[in-house]
């Protein structure tokens, strides 16, 4: 079993969702199961409805899994495991108070070493723990030995007991920590892999203790995804735009053009467009690269033509709010000069939309305008706009210009003689 488990507490990075994919194409190339764990135990953190938004989004973009577990529904067990490890004496009630822990912390900075729970409370007498009617935490005993992480993407990885330390398990309102939460949670649904970003290396040999711990002998492989890099080589925060799926998704990038270029960064694939069912056939989570990547928006944007450029006609008419064939060989026509849909949509929009005509050209743009609404149906441009020309009398920059300005709404673009063949049973409609 795979799993993919958000936090619903603020908009989908790209970071997730690339760990999303690279858990559906490894789910489907193992012929496991992939649940989706919504991370729900930072009550103060969550956002109503991000839940619901992050299935969406998973929709979109066509991963499919075999269900969704709440992680606070599984409270019971982390309490019941928590009593366990205290009952089986690998875990021990801390009353240490957050000003003593302070003061050490305090005492290591000024040492100039890592702070270390100095083990107060590990070994109080039993009648101590029981009686003592002050707040406490419960911590996981340090492990004996070095916790080994196998990582498919950095190897073998070791983490000393003092690295890993007596950390927390249970806050003092008896709810787990995330690192005792997510450990307990993937032991119970017998998850093989965890692939995630590698802000999380830090959190595995935690995980990996607690399960150790609770007598669980089954190993858990691992694979961190290195971190993804702004166009400036920092790493992404809220305040890139590019960070947030929605945000691409309402700038017209198609999902399957998202989907290729997350599963291409970083990566060495056999063809640079692809699905993500192709990516299936040849993905390797073991070759993808050490190093972090870089976002960059202009290959996204060139991916994203090109899978535009793929589209049917009649389905690219729909995705720009039409459901005419014709209107996706107009966006066709545009995809030289247009990257998103949104750039598409105001293209075709600017064609329907009411014409803003320049003083220098409204008047022949008004004798254009006339000939066209009593002018008959014509075939070919060439019919078309012959019928002008003599109608009008008008030549030159005088007539193409107005006439270019009247059918596209722009001084600039495609050629009109290539556009005509799709604007032709809209013209009185567009000049109107």
């Amino acid at each position: 079993m795979l799993r993919f488990a958000p936090s619903p507490t603020g908009d989908m990075h790209i970071g997730n969702l690339r760990v999303a994919l690279f858990n559906y194409i490894v789910a489907q190339q193992k012929h496991e199961g992939l649940v989706v764990r919504i991370e729900d135990t930072d009550k103060e953190r969550n956002i109503k409805g991000k839940d619901k938004e992050i299935l969406e989004i998973l929709e979109i973009f066509g991963i499919k899994y075999q269900e969704v577990i709440y992680q606070s529904k599984n409270f019971k067990f982390h309490s019941m495991m928590a009593l366990d490890l205290l009952h089986n004496k690998k875990a021990f009630n801390c009353f240490c108070s957050p000003q003593t822990l302070e003061l050490s912390r305090e005492k290591a900075k000024k040492e100039k070493r890592p702070y270390r729970y100095d083990g107060a409370c590990e070994n109080l007498p039993a009648e101590l723990t029981i009686d003592n009617q002050n707040p406490f935490v419960v911590r996981l005993k340090k492990p004996l030995h070095n916790v080994i992480i196998n990582d498919l993407i950095k190897g073998k990885i070791e983490f000393t007991p003092d690295e890993i330390d007596s950390f927390i398990i249970m806050r003092q309102d008896k709810t787990p920590t995330y690192n005792f939460a997510c450990g307990v949670d993937d032991m119970l649904s017998d998850v093989s892999l965890v692939i995630r970003g590698e802000d999380h290396v830090s959190n595995s040999p935690k995980q990996a203790a607690i399960r150790e711990a609770l007598g669980y002998t089954k190993e858990i492989q691992y694979a961190h995804l290195p971190i993804i890099l702004n166009e400036l080589g920092k790493k992404m925060s809220k305040r890139d735009n590019a960070s947030s799926v929605k945000w691409m998704l309402e700038e017209g990038f198609l999902p399957s053009a998202i989907a290729n270029y997350l599963i291409l960064i970083g990566n060495a694939p056999p063809q640079e467009i692809f699905t993500l069912e192709e990516a299936v056939g040849w993905f390797d989570i073991t070759k993808i690269s050490k190093a972090p990547v870089r976002f960059d928006l202009d290959k996204l944007k060139f991916i994203n033509r090109e899978h535009l450029k793929l589209m049917d006609s009649k389905e690219l008419s729909r995705y720009v709010g039409f459901a005419d064939e014709d209107i996706g060989n107009i966006a066709k026509i545009y995809l030289d000069e247009a990257q998103t849909l949104k750039e598409l949509r105001d293209k075709i929009g600017s064609i329907f939309d009411e014409k803003v005509i320049p003083d220098d050209f409204f008047k022949p743009a008004a004798l254009i305008r006339e000939s066209i609404k009593i002018a008959p149906h014509f075939e070919t441009f060439d019919e078309f706009k012959n019928h002008i020309v003599n109608s009008t009398g008008l030549r030159g920059k005088n007539f193409f210009k107005p006439l270019r300005l009247l059918l596209t709404g722009s001084e600039h673009g495609p050629e009109l003689s290539d556009l005509y063949p799709y604007l032709k049973n809209y013209i009185k409609e567009i000049v109107k």
